[in-house]
Order: C-alpha cells, then structure tokens, then sequence
C-alpha cells in the first residue's frame, strides 16, 4: 500500500496531527496531484470548528492548492500528467444544475469545496475534480501561486467586476491576508487606492503595497476621511467587521459600491436611507472558478502583485494555523512540501 503524509484534525477543535494516508488511485473525471504548496487561509478556521454542514471526519485542511498532475483519472481531457495545476476554494462543478447552465459555476448546488468535500491540501496528495484545475504560468512558484486560488481570486474578481474605471477611488477595509492583495491590484488596475486599517502601525505596509492613501480608523471617523479625499466609488470590505464595514457606507460616493468579501455572521448595521438617495450597493462576493483563478494568476504575472507569504514545512503546520489564528502571518502562511 502506497502512503502519504497528510494533516488530519480528527473532530472539531482537535489538535492538527500529521499522519499517514493511503494514496488511492483518482476516479473518474479527477485527477491525483503532487502538492508542492498550500496555503493557510482564515477560512481554516470553519473547518476546524466545524462550522460547515454535514463534515465528515477526519478533516485535512486546505483549499489553497498549488502542485503537478501524477496521475488522471478516466475521462480526464486536457491535462497531462506533469501539468502545473491549482486548486481554490471552488473544488469543481457539476455542469449540470440550472445554475451551472446558466454559467453561474460559483453557484453550483453540487458545487465542491476542498476539506469539505474531500481532502484538502495540508497533504503530499490530492485527488481533485478537473473541473476544479486551474493551470499555473511558468512565472509563478508553486508557492507564489497557491494563495491566488482563494485569497488573490477572491480580491482580484472583487475589484474588477465593479463598475470602477481606472482613475476612479478605491478603498480596502482591512491590510491582512485578503486586503493586502485587494491594495495591490487596486493599485495595479489603475485605481486610486485607499488604505483603511487599525493603528498608524499599518500605514508603512500599505504604502509599500501600493496605497495612495491610509486612513486610520482608530484616530478618524472613516466615512468623514473618505469624504475628504472625494468619496469612494467602491469599498472592498475585506475585514470580517460589520461595525466597520457600515463605518464606511458614508464615505462612498454616488452610486458607489460596498463589495464584502470578509466573512462575519454579525448582522451589517446599515439602515436603508442611507443607500436610497446617493444610489449605493451593497453586495457579497464569492471566490472565483478555476478559469477565473487563471486568470488572477495571469494578470499577476503581468502586474508584478504577489502576496506577501511565509514558508513553512508541512510538519510544521500546526504552527502555521496558529500563526494566521493569532494574527501573526504577513499575511499568507503557506505551506510547502
């Protein structure tokens, strides 16, 4: 029997625990990836809980997947063993439902997640669906690419399907492991980009990330600050703070856009006369498809934006939770094999 090694959390809030697993053959429609990298992404923390419905244990963590096809599975089209591949939060589709009909692959009723609906990442080995790989380009490191198959997707899509042009204000709430890609590619797709964060300790890594501005929400009232600078098209919240993401709906300007993509359960405290005259959206974002994390990696190549990551070894990935838990990564951890 052929084994390899992999992180298991047995229940919820279990120790991470390195073992052996057996490595089975992919089935059909899948393929068998060597893991090079994988990230450490805040959504972690849901699996460890158990915060997600109907989880099976042993949990192996990991949705931000970056290695090379071993082998493939019957039916398997387009890849070859030997291919740079990655895999995010989106774990593949169905293409049957009405959602994935109407090309709407994140909504997929069928849709999977890796860790939820088979084993993640924290691993040497994966079987995944093909419809979840997402090629690399040559120009990113396994290591580099792993963080664009959730954190840089989920970002990068954010931004670029608002109705902002170049030119245009552009804040992110938040410079952790989402919004300090979020100041990058705002600062890369042309937008004058606005760092909001806690403490003037932040404000020398949002500037070398690319903001044009850094507004400290602990020392002003954001809205007021945003206003200043002429009001913002957009708001990418990217903090899982729904006090501080109504904090802003102020200081967006006409017809601007409140995107959320950091995760709370805390209801948003924003009442609806404060969108009714100015025209203001507030919307959630989901991650993005494999295609769409080709194309985040592609546009990462060509912009230079990279996230900021930590290496660590996979026996050392209990640390590295730990790490992201605590607040202590800058701001990717990632694991490598």
């Amino acid at each position: 029997m052929t084994t390899h090694k992999a992180v298991h959390v047995a229940s919820a809030n279990a120790p991470l625990t390195l073992v052996d697993v057996e490595t089975t053959p992919p089935g059909p429609g899948h393929v068998r990836i060597t893991v090079a990298a994988c990230g450490v992404c805040g959504t972690d923390h849901g699996f460890v809980a158990g915060g997600f419905p109907n989880m099976t244990w042993p949990v192996t963590l990991g949705h931000e997947i970056a290695g090379t096809i071993a082998e493939l599975g019957d039916g398997v089209e387009g890849f070859a063993v030997g291919d740079r591949v990655a895999v995010g939060w989106f774990g593949g589709n169905c293409n049957r439902c009405i959602p994935c009909r109407q090309g709407k692959f994140m909504q997929c009723v069928n849709g999977e997640v890796p860790s939820w609906h088979y084993p993640g990442g924290y691993a040497e080995s994966v079987a995944a669906p093909a419809t979840a790989l997402a090629r690399i380009p040559d120009e990113l490191s396994f290591a580099e690419a792993a963080p664009m198959g959730c954190a840089g997707v989920t970002t990068y899509n954010a931004l670029r399907r608002t109705k902002a042009v170049a030119g245009d204000r552009v804040a992110v709430l938040g410079i952790g492991g989402l919004g300090h890609l979020g100041v990058q590619w705002g600062k890369a797709m042309g937008f004058e980009t606005i760092a909001i964060a806690r403490g003037a300790d932040k404000e020398a890594n949002a500037r070398e990330l690319g903001a044009h501005h850094y507004i400290d929400s602990r020392a002003t009232d954001v809205a007021a600050a945003l206003q200043d600078l002429g009001g913002a098209a957009v708001v990418l919240a990217t903090a899982a703070n729904s006090q501080a993401m109504a904090d802003t709906v102020g200081g967006l300007s006409a017809e601007g856009e409140l995107v959320i993509v950091g995760v709370t359960a805390d209801p948003l405290p924003i009442a609806p006369i404060q969108l009714i005259t100015p025209g203001l959206s507030v919307q959630g974002h989901p991650s993005g498809t494999a295609r769409d994390v080709e194309e985040t990696m592609h546009f990462a190549v060509l912009s230079g934006v990279r996230a900021w990551i930590e290496e660590r070894p996979l026996t050392e990935a209990a640390d590295a939770y730990a790490a992201m838990e605590e607040g202590r990564a800058r701001y990717r951890m990632v694991l490598t094999m």
